[in-house]
């Protein structure tokens, strides 16, 4: 899950940052982060909750 969630993240940033380089969108990303920067924590903890602990990677003797 970790994994997938930073690779979905890098291609989604990527994706909006051509499109606003091309001029697709018209999009002021420093208001956007100004206004929108707790959201970032909030996805960040849940992709931490939801990560599986190093308990469930442990094999049994």
């Amino acid at each position: 899950m970790r994994g997938n969630f930073g690779a979905s993240a890098l291609i989604v940033v990527g994706v909006l940052a051509l499109a606003i380089n091309l001029g697709i969108i018209d999009v002021d990303l420093a208001q956007l982060l100004r206004t929108w920067w707790p959201l970032l924590l909030i996805v960040l903890g849940v992709g931490v909750f939801l990560a599986p602990g190093t308990e469930q990677r442990k094999k049994p003797d």
